[in-house]
C-alpha cells in the first residue's frame, strides 16, 4: 500500500475561527425586593462551600433554620430602599455594560451577563454561548481582588458546568484587575471630582470583609500570612491574600490621587457572625475616626465595581447615620465604576489580553 506523506507545515487561516464568548459575571441579587425572593438568594449565596466555610449538615441547618427566615425579611426590607424603576442596581449596571461591551468589542466576539447567584445565571450565560460554537471563552468575574469566596467561586462554577460539555472551548479566566491603570484611574476620577469640591478630613477606603480563617486557609505554604504587616506588600508569596490585595489597591490609589501620609485609613465592612474577620473593622475605624475630631470623610470602596447593597445602604446610608452619631458632620460616599465609559475600557483590555 503506497501512503503519500504531505511534507509542507500544517497551516490554518490566520483569522479566528469562530467567534470568542465574553462571560461577564458579578455576585448576584435578588429577582426582587419581596422576601421569598430575598430568602431564595440568601439561600443560594450562603449555601456556597466557599462563601460559609463549614461542613455542610452545619451550614444547611445554620442558613435554613436561622439565617434565611430571619435575616430575610430584613434584608428584604434594604432591598427595597435600594431598589430603583428599573429594578436591583447591580443587575441593571450590569445589562448597560454588557451592552456597552458588546459594542466597544465589535463582531468578532458574544458578551453576555451572569450572576454567580440567581439570575442570569452562569449555567444560562454559558448554555447560549455553546450554541454558538465559539473557539475560546474568556471569564472576567467582577471582583478586583482574588477571594476563594468570590472568583474562586465563579471559577468552580464555571468548571462544573463545562465538565459537562462534550466539546470544550479554549477557556481564559481573568484572576484580578486591582492594578490594571484604568481600574485605578476610574476611582482616582471619581475621587478626585469630590475632592476638588470641598476639603476632607480624612479619605476611608471600605472593602468588603472576609473570615480570617479563609485568608489563613489561602496560605497553601502554612508559612505568610500573619494578618498583619506581611500585607504591606504584594508579592509572589501573598499574592492571592486578599487582605494584602486589597491594601495593595489602596497604595496604588492613594498614590495617584496624591493623598499624604495619615489622611486615609484601609478598613473591612460587612462581617457576619461572631468569628473574627479580617481587620480593622469600618465601624471601629468611623468611631476612632470621630474621637480624633475627623469631621469630614470621603469614603470609597473598591472591592465593588457596581453599586450594590453594601455600597449604597451600607457604606452611603448606615455608616453616614454611625459618623454623625460619634461627632461626625459630612460623610461622602464615592460612587462605584458602574456603566462608565472607563470600566467598560478597562473590560475591553481585559478580554484583549485574557
Amino acid at each position: 500500500m503506497n501512503t503519500q506523506l504531505q511534507t509542507g507545515p500544517l497551516t490554518t487561516s490566520t483569522k479566528t475561527i469562530g467567534k470568542t464568548g465574553v462571560l461577564i459575571v458579578n455576585l448576584g441579587t435578588p429577582d426582587s425586593p419581596n422576601t421569598p425572593d430575598v430568602r431564595r438568594y440568601l439561600r443560594e449565596f450562603l449555601m456556597d462551600g466557599r462563601v460559609i466555610d463549614i461542613p455542610y449538615v452545619s451550614r444547611w441547618m445554620l442558613i435554613n433554620f436561622i439565617i434565611a427566615p430571619f435575616r430575610a425579611p430584613k434584608s428584604a426590607k434594604v432591598y427595597k430602599e435600594l431598589w430603583t424603576e428599573e429594578g436591583s442596581p447591580l443587575k441593571t449596571y450590569g445589562y448597560t455594560v454588557e451592552e456597552m461591551l458588546q459594542k466597544a468589542l465589535g463582531g468578532d466576539y458574544v458578551v453576555k451577563l451572569a450572576m454567580r447567584y440567581q439570575n442570569p445565571s452562569i449555567a444560562s450565560g454559558l448554555a447560549e454561548l455553546q450554541k454558538l460554537g465559539l473557539s475560546k471563552i474568556t471569564v472576567i468575574p467582577f471582583f478586583p481582588q482574588y477571594a476563594s469566596a468570590s472568583t474562586g467561586s465563579v471559577y468552580e462554577e464555571v468548571m462544573r458546568i463545562l465538565a459537562t460539555w462534550q466539546v470544550m472551548p479554549e477557556l481564559r479566566f481573568v484572576n484580578r484587575f486591582l492594578d490594571h491603570p484604568k481600574f485605578i484611574e476610574g476611582f482616582v476620577r471619581l475621587g478626585r471630582r469630590y475632592l476638588s469640591e470641598r476639603k476632607y478630613d480624612h479619605v476611608l477606603f471600605s472593602y468588603h470583609g472576609l473570615p480570617e480563617r479563609q485568608i489563613l486557609k489561602g496560605d497553601v505554604t502554612n508559612k505568610q500570612c500573619k494578618l498583619g504587616s506581611c500585607c504591606d506588600t504584594l508579592n509572589r508569596h501573598n499574592q492571592f491574600c486578599y487582605r494584602a490585595q486589597c491594601f495593595e489597591t489602596t497604595r496604588l490609589l492613594v498614590k495617584e490621587l496624591g493623598l499624604a501620609e495619615g489622611t486615609y485609613t484601609t478598613s473591612f465592612q460587612s462581617r457576619l457572625g461572631r468569628t473574627p474577620w479580617i481587620k480593622p473593622y469600618t465601624d471601629d475605624v468611623i468611631k476612632d475616626l470621630a474621637r480624633r475630631g475627623i469631621k469630614s470623610v470621603l469614603a470609597l470602596s473598591p472591592s465593588f465595581v457596581a453599586d450594590c447593597l453594601e455600597t449604597t445602604i451600607e457604606i452611603g446610608d448606615e455608616y453616614r447615620e454611625l459618623f454623625k452619631e460619634v461627632g461626625g458632620e459630612h460623610w461622602q460616599l464615592v460612587e462605584s465604576l458602574n456603566d462608565s465609559e472607563i470600566w467598560v475600557e478597562t473590560l475591553v483590555d481585559l478580554v484583549k489580553k485574557a
